[in-house]
């Protein structure tokens, strides 16, 4: 991370009231923060959370009083106190020992979802950098805050598929959809129901205007202005919306043309942010060989994301059955539960994780068989991993990326592995998908009396190819065929004459067996 951070201050302050809630902070509120970890009762349970060390706040997921109490004791112990722990329902227990050690204690809100926490605090440490704080124009939440300032309303800011990026800070007056879609919980399903009825998702995505939404005092609902946001350089495309909710007091009179000015921000601001990786991802992409390779310092990237450059590492790839766009965020947050060290990053529809000095591949291998489980029972992503351990370091890492993704490029030709595989399992099967690929894409290297027989006789192709996959033996290609053993003897001396050739020779048997694959 880099040495310029935020306060403490800061990050509650952008994170919400509607969010977290500061409980105590014995040592004030300009402690710098630059990175945050998460610890969850198996980190206490098996030690696992040693690596936690370099961050300076960390999130307590599901762990109880007494173990929260006995993983801080340790973490004072080993690397001083802790700037903040973020816990929901924090208990006097907790409380009191983290104060004790000089460490402040954030509440966070008992409906909020991890892993929305989780992006929004990466997000304030990536760009409310101190130098850039009430820069509207390099920074969504200080852009929703200027919106909110200039129309009296309070300001949300999401993507297209109605994620909240960014928001302005919120009051009483905050209304349950916008409450919940902070938390990063669905609104309810009644308000989205009836903004879509009225057609006003359509209305947004339809041009540049602004949208009025009435107050429904039913279902809690309060008078809103939204404007979508599209995308201003290239093709069309609908990029987002601006919602501003209104509280006691009117909106401004200005407030539709502070809107449009507004979406136009957001939109450069958007591909700005799409555009130009963060520091920190841009690192980790290096690591990878996801980067420009003219640009990669692997011993630089070690020092930006403060991991060891040596040490035997583990690299896995994650790979979905359909695109989602929750996959990286879903994965950042388990591997860093699991490894506060764990770099991760998307690579197209991939993604990837970078466990430094990884220790037993064992363990590893339990993670991943745990998060793959959980994500299809929660969330009901498909996943398949790929796993590259141990390598010799950082320096490894790129190279280890590649043969994992030729893995997945196999796999989508003949999806033959499992869930959870490693490069030394799937090596042969990889390697002859390659081959055979090679030789299918060039007629010239496939054997024309292979293509003859097929076109002929599919019943004797099918047997020569089960007769050189069972080398030559007898009973168990009758097996196979589900034949008598002197049927295949029979159509074995039928290939020899058709083919002009000795099945007994082995080049014959290669080159035969390969362009048998070739054509199937």
């Amino acid at each position: 991370m880099r040495e310029t951070g935020v306060s403490l201050g800061q990050l509650v302050l952008a994170l919400d009231a509607t969010l977290v809630r500061l409980v105590e902070a014995p040592r004030g509120l300009d402690r710098p923060v630059r990175s945050a970890a998460l610890i969850d009762s198996d980190d206490v349970r098996l030690g696992l959370a040693v690596s936690a060390g370099s961050a300076d706040v960390f999130f307590l997921l599901g762990i109880s009083d007494s173990d929260a109490v006995r993983w801080l004791d340790r973490q004072v112990a080993a690397h001083g106190s802790p700037a903040a722990i973020f816990v929901k329902e924090p208990s006097d227990t907790v409380i009191a020992r983290a104060v004790a050690a000089g460490t402040a204690v954030v509440a966070v809100d008992p409906k909020a979802r991890w892993e929305r926490l989780y992006r929004l605090v990466n997000h304030v440490f990536e760009h409310r950098r101190t130098d850039s704080l009430t820069d509207s124009g390099t920074d969504l939440f200080a852009l929703a805050q200027s919106i909110a300032d200039r129309t009296h309303g309070m300001v949300s800011i999401e993507d297209a598929q109605s994620h909240v990026l960014a928001y302005s800070a919120s009051n009483d007056e905050a209304d349950e959809l916008r409450r919940l879609s902070i938390l990063g919980r669905a609104g309810p399903a009644e308000h989205l129901g009836w903004i879509a009825q009225w057609g006003i998702f359509d209305k947004l995505r339809a041009g540049p205007e602004v949208v009025a939404v009435d107050e429904r005092p039913e279902l809690g609902l309060r008078p809103r202005l939204a404007i979508g946001i599209h995308r201003q350089d290239g093709p069309p495309g609908f990029e987002g919306t601006i919602w501003v909710q209104q509280g006691t007091r009117p909106l401004a009179d200005d407030a539709d043309e502070v809107l449009r000015g507004a979406a136009v921000l957001a939109a450069r601001i958007m591909a700005r942010l799409a555009a130009r990786p963060s520091a920190h991802l841009l690192a980790v992409q290096q690591l990878l060989g996801l980067a420009d390779p003219d640009e990669v310092d692997l011993a630089g990237a070690a020092r930006e994301l403060r991991i060891p450059l040596d040490g035997r590492a583990a690299v896995i790839g994650f790979a979905s059955t359909g695109a989602d766009p929750r996959l990286p965020d879903v994965l950042a947050l388990s591997a860093s539960a699991f490894r506060p060290d764990a770099q991760v990053a998307a690579g197209g529809s991939r993604v990837y994780v970078v466990l430094p000095d990884s220790g037993r591949t064992a363990a590893v291998v339990s993670w991943i068989r745990g998060t793959i489980s959980t994500l299809h029972a929660e969330l009901g992503l498909d996943l398949h991993a790929v796993i590259a351990a141990p390598i010799a370091g950082l320096a490894a890492v790129a190279g280890a990326r590649r043969e994992i993704d030729r893995v997945f490029d196999s796999a989508q030709r003949h999806p033959v592995f499992g869930k959870v595989t490693t490069l030394a399992e799937a090596r042969t099967t990889v390697l002859l998908d390659e081959i055979v690929t090679l030789v299918a894409a060039d007629e010239r290297l496939i054997d024309p009396r292979v293509r003859a027989l097929r076109e002929a006789d599919p019943m004797l192709a099918e047997t020569l190819r089960v007769y050189l996959d069972c080398f030559g033996d007898v009973a168990a290609a009758a097996a196979a065929l589900h034949v008598h053993p002197n049927t295949v003897r029979y159509r074995a001396r039928r290939l020899e004459q058709a083919l002009s050739t000795s099945l007994s020779d082995p080049d014959v048997r290669l080159l035969l067996s390969l362009s048998l694959r070739a054509t199937a």
